[in-house]
């Protein structure tokens, strides 16, 4: 495989630096800082761009830090280095840096893709704890049965011996599992209730439920084909965000960054101007963490989800308020069918954006503000360009970093009929 020396120009989302070969064509370097000079192997070539391994930092920038886990990626120069998790991208960048990092590609992905000439973004909101904030964290397995993370770019799952992401409760769990005996098992998740009640969910593709013995005090949940199986303790914890209790479940969707979301909460009731008689849609709502607020202020709320545990939780979470609808069904499918108009709606949708058919749903009810909660900086820019389309303009969008030392961007913007 070849390789060549350049000069890395800007970040790029998912974590890589972009630079430019001889020949013009935008090469991708992870593990890098603009402005360095690296010596790379390309590994994928195609005709408008390639990507590279970083083999060697020659000029290193200025903010160059010494990542604090082992399992960080480390360039290897001239000695071979052990292969590194790719849990996180951002380790040999001080925490400030980072912040501008994301900051700066979310205002690109925003005017690249959106075609947005100057996007109203405003500063990250840093972590309360930019390491051991995870409340939620999800293993594979190697073929001996040891947790692990996979590789970047590759199905290759690493070993871990410490991971500096999860919440310190969950990082003393680790050295007590022991999954040798388990051979059908695909994937382990460790998740924290506010109460420190931990939650061990056992994935795997086999009907057969997993036998397990357990002698510390913790629940666990197996999912299968067959659906969920408590196999001990209970099927959900409880997370406690400004003061109100949220039920999850094994399956149910939750905010990693609890503190994070907690932020996110108030900055949604403070710039979402919601009046006493408003109908406002929750577009995939999971468990209520949104509703369950906006319930308290709007006249109507309706929340829409697929997943069956997530509506059984929001169910729960929101018994208390008698304004309230929820529908288990597809957000595409249901916003067209609601046949009302909505004067807000917040949507917070999976990576893959809200897309097509769900902004026609959103024209459709025409609401005057929309609140769009993105994790995906590049779907957002493109969804960004049909609300323009659709008579929207962005009146301010902020970053929010739920996933410190990951390349991951989380932001919430407010559009506004033009």
């Amino acid at each position: 495989m070849t390789e060549t020396e350049l000069t890395l120009d800007s970040y790029a989302y998912g974590g890589d630096c972009f630079g430019r070969l001889e020949d013009g064509r935008a090469v991708f370097v992870p593990y890098a800082i603009p402005g360095e000079r690296v010596r790379i192997r390309l590994t994928e070539e195609k005709r408008g761009y390639a990507r590279g391994e970083l083999l060697e930092v020659l000029t290193p920038a200025p903010q160059r830090i010494e990542p604090r886990c082992p399992h960080f990626f480390r360039p290897p120069g001239d000695v071979p280095a052990p292969a590194a998790c790719g849990g996180c991208h951002y380790q040999h960048l001080p925490y400030e840096a980072q912040l501008q990092a994301k900051t700066g590609i979310l205002r690109d992905q925003l005017q690249r893709i959106g075609k947005l000439s100057d996007p109203p973004v405003k500063p990250a909101i840093p972590s309360p704890a930019p390491w051991n904030y995870r409340n939620h964290v999800q293993f594979h397995l190697t073929g001996e049965g040891a947790l692990g993370l996979n590789a970047p770019r590759s199905g290759q799952v690493i070993p871990i011996e410490t991971c500096l992401l999860p919440e310190p409760p969950l990082v003393d769990l680790l050295p007590h599992l022991d999954f040798e005996s388990l051979p059908a098992l695909e994937r382990v998740a460790l998740r924290l209730g506010s109460d420190g009640d931990i939650l061990i969910v056992l994935e795997s593709s086999d009907p057969q439920p997993l036998s397990l013995a357990v002698d510390f005090p913790v629940s666990v949940v197996y999912r299968g084909p067959g659906g969920s199986l408590v196999l001990a303790g209970d099927d959900h914890l409880v997370m406690d965000v400004l003061g109100r209790p949220f039920r999850v479940s094994a399956g149910a969707f939750f905010q990693v960054n609890t503190p994070m979301a907690a932020q996110m909460v108030t900055h949604l009731l403070e710039n979402l101007e919601i009046r006493p008689d408003d109908t406002v849609v929750d577009a995939y709502c999971g468990v209520g963490l949104f509703s369950a607020f906006l319930a308290e202020r709007a006249g109507r709320l309706i929340g829409i989800e697929t997943s069956p545990e997530a509506c059984e939780d929001f169910v729960v979470n929101l018994d208390e308020f008698d304004n309230v609808e929820l529908y288990e069904a597809p957000v595409e499918q249901t916003l067209p069918a609601l046949g009302l108009t909505a004067d807000l709606l917040v949507a917070d949708p999976p990576r893959a954006g809200l897309g097509r058919r769900t902004l026609e749903g959103i024209a459709a009810l025409k609401p005057r503000e929309i609140a769009y909660i993105s994790c995906d900086p590049a779907t957002l820019g493109r969804d960004a360009r049909y609300l323009t389309e659709m008579g929207y303009r962005l009146r301010r969008i902020t970053p929010f970093d739920l996933f410190p030392q990951t390349y991951h961007i989380e932001s919430m913007g407010f559009w506004v009929r033009a």
